[in-house]
């Protein structure tokens, strides 16, 4: 195998590919890059739940197929000037050359590199990089990372109609994002995407206008932008009917700057460890929301004003749940929806009319053992 191909592009598609690579694996071939040259250049990283495949411009001389480190071809790569890269290949030993810096490493047998799974078209639909980049940003943090429950570890893609709306539960929060879509699939129909990939599809979107695809089959799921591709397995089983779950029951309705109430909640944590089981009190009073924490280190209190009334509502919350769905509301207001101390606050933009919750975020409160005083 010989070709020559831009130091920066190599670079750009080794990172690329290397996302789906095995950090450790008992087969070798799994840590490492397959190469492939004929009329193009393959790059394909597959760690047997999530494979990434791109083509790289360059000039093929010989035609061949070779796996190598991702690590170190990537260390190696990335160290070099910026030139073209030459690399060439004798059996299993591998002679890469730029400017005057050369080395010389050993590759893996390509046999023992498994074969991407093939998708057989169901389903699919096409939306741009950048609308499919924030669906994932405002959802993917509330995938759940109990392997109890396999299915919430990923987040729902469901098409109705010409909207598409991604849902992400995982037992104590949930987040709802849905776009109108301008290509109407023409039928409906439901996946679920594992988490760990969509962080990879998300890696892979950025933003822009450019189209991306997204195929299911009846064991995997394809996205494909430009020359690039990602699969990965569906996770299978029954959702959670996120409809049922969002509960409405709410006697109490605020507005609140969702930067203001951030920087209260971040002041009040700081002394919460990060996996502390105490809950971030507030006390939802007439115009101000009073925060406060305890804990063995000591304590903390903060206040934020908000329009509305709580009626002295007491409840609890974990902090990072919270500051998680009011990072994610992606405008300046919020409007928080909460009823008692043992039902979920919702939070949605003020600016998003009744009925049509185009942003959507849940989180349940923490049942608190005592009542406490301002």
């Amino acid at each position: 195998m010989k070709f020559s191909c831009e130091k920066a592009l190599l670079q750009a598609a080794i990172a690329t590919s290397a996302r789906a690579t095995a950090p450790k694996s008992s087969i070798p071939a799994l840590e490492g890059i397959l190469l492939e040259a004929d009329t193009e250049l393959r790059l394909t990283g597959y760690n047997l739940e999530t494979g990434i495949r791109t083509v790289v411009p360059a000039e093929v001389r010989e035609g061949g197929s070779l796996v190598l480190s991702a690590r170190l071809f990537g260390d190696i790569i990335r160290r070099l000037p910026d030139d073209i890269v030459t690399f060439s290949s004798d059996g299993l030993t591998v002679s890469i050359q730029c400017g005057v810096s050369k080395f010389q490493i050993q590759g893996i047998d390509p046999e023992e590199f498994p074969e991407l799974p093939t998708v057989e078209p169901q389903n699919a639909l096409v939306l741009s990089r950048g609308t499919l980049s924030d669906m994932i940003n405002r959802t993917l943090f509330a995938v759940s990372n109990n392997d109890g429950r396999p299915i919430l570890t990923g987040s729902l893609f469901e098409v109705v109609g010409d909207v598409l709306t991604v849902v992400s539960v995982d037992g104590q929060r949930l987040a709802l994002r849905r776009e109108k879509l301008e290509k109407a699939p023409g039928r409906d129909f439901s996946f679920v995407v594992p988490g760990q990939a969509l962080g990879e599809v998300r890696s892979i979107c950025g933003d822009g206008d450019e189209e991306i695809s997204v195929t299911t089959g009846s064991r995997h799921i394809l996205f494909r932008l430009g020359t690039t591709l990602l699969v990965t397995r569906r996770l299978e089983g029954e959702f959670l009917n996120y409809r049922q779950s969002i509960s409405w029951k709410s006697d109490i309705s605020l507005e609140v700057e969702v930067k203001q109430l951030m920087t209260s909640i971040d002041r009040v944590s700081l002394i919460l460890q990060e996996n502390s089981k105490n809950p971030l009190r507030c006390i939802v009073g007439d115009g101000c929301i009073y925060l406060s924490s305890v804990t063995a280190i000591g304590n903390a209190s903060d206040e934020c004003p908000v329009v509305g009334s709580g009626n002295d509502l007491h409840i609890g919350f974990n902090h990072r749940f919270m500051m998680d769905a009011l990072k994610a509301t992606p405008a300046d207001k919020a409007r928080l929806l909460m009823g008692t101390p043992s039902t979920p606050c919702i939070i949605v933009p003020v600016d998003q009319a009744d009925g049509e919750e185009d942003f959507l975020f849940m989180v349940l409160p923490v049942r608190m053992s005592a009542s406490w005083d301002k």
